[in-house]
């Protein structure tokens, strides 16, 4: 603020300083600000106080209205607190942390060096909040650079060079350049994490830290996930300055216009029920993001639908960064209705008028699946998605619904499931009539092409080494699994709706053969009544009809009870108020986090009087005093939303605690050992595993990283460039100290030449006037450029053209089409 105190409750304006651009700016947002809270249900952009340049930039924008996490989050941030932000997928959040970021710089500066940073886990994100960052930001003049993996350093390196506002980046590389650099990033004033819990998933902790060493004492720091795990806390309680808690839909963590499917099918018939769903389920102008567990899937699966004239592109982490943008912008631009990714475009990408999700591999984390399907339904949308679930998933997608809090629905094999409007929520089989016409197509398609044969083989090895390294599901939701009668499954509503009921009885009557067990064994059949093996089993059956009838009836009230509870996850028997659970489980973040903001909890509009009343049953039946549970009330939700899998904290802690005892054996005591191996190349024993390789070098922030990153890049761009030391000293360049030393006779130094002091005499100057030739000779230069442009040569081709012709019509009646001597020089 322009002001200046000078006695108690007597502020005394001043002039205005570098930070404040205007005299009546500072005492018009106060007066805003004041207006603003005597009506309290203002709440639209201009109730912010926000200046013109941004305000003028979210209006162009189109935004009308700010979404409830930005109504909470851009105050906070304005105030100048650190704030962690988690609402779900599509609610707003790169407004939250952009707004504020314009409002505190304001306008381009004079001073070197950058005043904010945006860290984005993956390329993509950061392109696309790079491209929002102009739009919003289109008034306020700020320049921004774009720091990205894949692309020229020499390009970044001058992008820094032009002294920048705002970096947005990827870690790694803002790493290496920093490094290349010694970028000190000490004026820096506002640090973004976007995706806060994918940067540490995908191994940033090293860059991150290196990074936060280089960053000044006072900064702001604002985090932004759609999912909170606990290392998020601990992340929260380490690096910022008494932060704001900010979390909104807890409870709903998937949007209510979102429609979920979930079709079970083998794993060998999902690319035919994929095309089946591309062909049919989805319309022909909706536009479809594919989920795949790997880059050969993703590659497989686009040759295939592209020979079956389904329009598709495709994106992985190791395509190059070119393909991966033009893609990308023809999957956007409409000229493609289908995009194959792997995991790389589940997080934050927003994709406009995106219809559908389908998840070709399902996911083996709640969370996974979270940031997958939330890439519909978004800024009020509607949306569906898709999952085809193979029999070793279903207890995945028990960890999902447990993880979610939802239900899910079987299909009932003679009528539509009940609660399940249009397929929402329910397990169902694909009718084996789509899966054979499909897969009839695709036989065909394949055995006509040994490059789709051998895409496919390498999509099949590939599928085998994903289920060995995905995560285990738990051990409960594979009992369960096992408990479920998947065999007489319906089918979903989204295949039983169009057939009509013949075909509906003829599934039928096909799936009951299916489940026929014949009464008499093998022994029994075409055998008389006096046969001894017929006797044996017949006494055999006889003995044990009560524990066959007794085994029969427990599996069928089993499979009854979990039809009826629909697969749910209902929680425990007595449990208190959600409001009483919150205060018990979020002890740990309310030491962490000096305010916790969110919305209000709603009372569930079905049947109130019914919950409560169901609470004040299960309160007699149980007293929660006397009970001590045995692991937290939001277990479920915490496993999924956890960064290091099923390993908890403790149990990483205990693994890297663990005494290496001495093995027993030869190959137990050599197991720990490095293994030596003869390079015939290097002349010497190396290590097999590749770790002597490995070196490290200490930053001036006392952190060790891999000497990888010091490649002296930045130097030899400088001399390419021909820039001087003196031009990038406050870009991070170290300074010069100490008289320079001279050695040897006569002062002569041992070492390459030291530019010039700027205080030393320049010596003779090169005169930049320019002679009569040397004038002469650019016009020439202009002039056979101009003469180029307008196509002078074709004219001077077509005239030589004409001149051999007539060369050779002149040549003495003999009509020769060559000539020597004189003429042939003239020609």
């Amino acid at each position: 603020m322009c002001r200046r105190q000078l006695g108690p409750g007597r502020p005394l304006p001043t002039f205005p300083t570098s930070e404040c651009t205007s005299d009546v700016e500072p005492d018009t947002r106060e007066m805003v600000r004041a207006q603003n809270k005597k009506k309290k249900k203002s709440g639209g952009f201009q109730s912010m106080g926000l200046s013109y340049p941004v305000f003028r930039g979210v209006m162009k924008k189109g935004y009308k209205v700010p979404t409830p996490i930005q109504r909470k989050t851009i105050p906070v941030i304005l105030d100048g607190k650190d704030v962690v932000a988690m609402a779900r997928t599509g609610s707003g959040k790169t407004a939250c942390f952009l707004i504020p970021m314009f409002e505190r710089l304001k306008t381009h500066s004079a001073q070197t060096g950058a005043r904010a940073l945006v860290l984005s886990p993956t390329r993509e994100l950061a392109l696309q909040t790079m491209k929002f960052t102009k739009e919003l930001g289109k008034f306020t003049g700020l320049k921004t650079a774009l720091i990205l993996g894949g692309d020229k350093m020499e390009d970044q390196f001058a992008a820094l060079h032009e002294n920048p506002d705002i970096i947005i980046a990827t870690p790694g590389r803002l790493v290496h350049v920093a490094v290349e650099m010694n970028l000190k990033l000490q004026s820096v004033e506002y640090v973004v994490f976007d995706e806060a819990d994918r940067l540490f998933e995908m191994g940033f902790a090293e860059q991150l830290q290196e990074i936060i060493g280089r960053l000044p004492g006072g900064h702001q720091t604002v985090l932004f996930s759609a999912t909170l795990p606990k290392l998020l806390v601990e992340f929260a309680r380490a690096g910022l300055t008494e932060p704001v808690l900010i979390r909104l839909d807890v409870d709903a963590k998937l949007n209510e216009q979102l429609k979920t499917s979930f079709l079970l099918v083998r794993e060998d018939a999902k690319a035919a029920v994929l095309l089946h769903l591309l062909r049919t389920a989805v319309r022909p102008q909706d536009q479809t993001v594919v989920f795949v567990a790997t880059k050969h899937h993703a590659e497989y699966l686009s040759e295939l639908l592209t020979t079956q004239r389904v329009s598709c592109a495709h994106i992985y982490s190791a395509l190059d960064q070119t393909a991966r943008k033009i893609n990308l912008a023809k999957f956007t631009h409409g000229k493609c209705s289908a995009l194959i990714v792997t995991d790389l475009a589940a997080r934050g990408l927003d994709i406009p008028l995106l219809d559908n999700v389908i998840n070709y591999s399902f996911p083996a984390k709640g969370k996974l699946f979270l940031h997958r399907v939330g890439r519909v339904a978004r800024a009020g949308r509607s949306g569906t998605a898709y999952s085809l679930v193979a029999p070793d998933e279903v207890p995945y997608l028990l960890d999902l619904h447990l993880f979610l809090g939802r239900t899910l629905t079987l299909a009932c094999p003679h009528e539509e499931p009940s609660g399940a409007v249009g397929g929402d929520g329910v397990l169902g089989r694909v009718p084996q009539s789509v899966v054979d016409d499909e897969d009839c197509s695709l036989r065909n398609t394949l055995e006509a092409s040994l490059e789709l044969r051998g895409l496919g083989r390498v999509a099949d090895n590939a599928q085998q080494q994903y289920v060995r390294s995905r995560p285990a599901p738990s051990p409960e939701s594979i009992k369960r699994a096992k408990e479920l009668d998947l065999a007489g499954l319906g089918l979903h509503p989204l295949f039983s709706s169009r057939f009509e009921e013949k075909e509906l009885q003829r599934l039928r009557l096909v799936d009951s053969i299916k489940s026929y067990r014949a009464r008499a064994t093998i022994f029994e059949i075409n055998a008389s009544s006096r046969d001894l093996s017929s006797q044996v089993m017949r006494a055999k059956r006889q003995k044990d009809r009560k524990a066959i009838a007794r085994f029969q009836q427990g599996r069928q009230e089993r499979r009854e009870s979990l039809a009826s509870a629909a697969s749910s996850c209902p929680p425990p028997q007595g449990e208190p108020p959600k409001e009483e659970e919150e205060a018990e489980a979020g002890e740990s973040v309310e030491d962490v986090f000096t305010e916790v903001v969110g919305r209000k909890r709603q009372q569930s509009a079905a049947d109130p009087a019914r919950g409560a009343k169901r609470r004040r049953e299960e309160a007699r039946q149980r007293d929660q005093a006397f009970y001590v549970p045995y692991r937290p009330k939001d277990f479920d939700s915490e496993r999924g939303l956890s960064v290091s899998g099923d390993r908890g904290a403790f149990e990483q802690q205990a693994a890297s605690a663990v005494l290496d005892l001495m093995g027993d054996e030869a190959q137990n005591l050599t197991r720990g050992r490095q293994q030596l191996k003869w390079d015939r190349k290097k002349k010497r024993f190396v290590g097999q595993s590749g770790q002597e390789d490995k070196k490290k070098i200490k930053t001036e922030s006392g952190r060790y990283i891999s000497s990888s990153y010091k490649r002296d890049l930045y130097q030899k761009w400088k001399q390419k460039q021909k820039i001087d030391d003196r031009d990038s000293e406050e870009e991070g360049a170290p300074e010069r100290q100490g008289p320079e030393r001279r050695g040897g006779k006569r002062g002569r130094g041992q070492g390459p030449p030291r530019p010039r002091p700027a205080s030393a005499p320049a010596g003779r100057v090169r005169s930049e006037l320019k002679s009569k030739q040397q004038i002469l000779k650019q016009r020439r230069r202009a002039q056979k450029l101009r003469f180029l442009q307008r196509g002078g040569l074709k004219q001077l081709s077509a005239r030589n053209r004409r001149r051999v012709w007539e060369l050779q019509q002149a040549a003495f009646g003999r009509g020769a089409p060559s000539k020597k001597g004189k003429m042939r020089k003239r020609m």
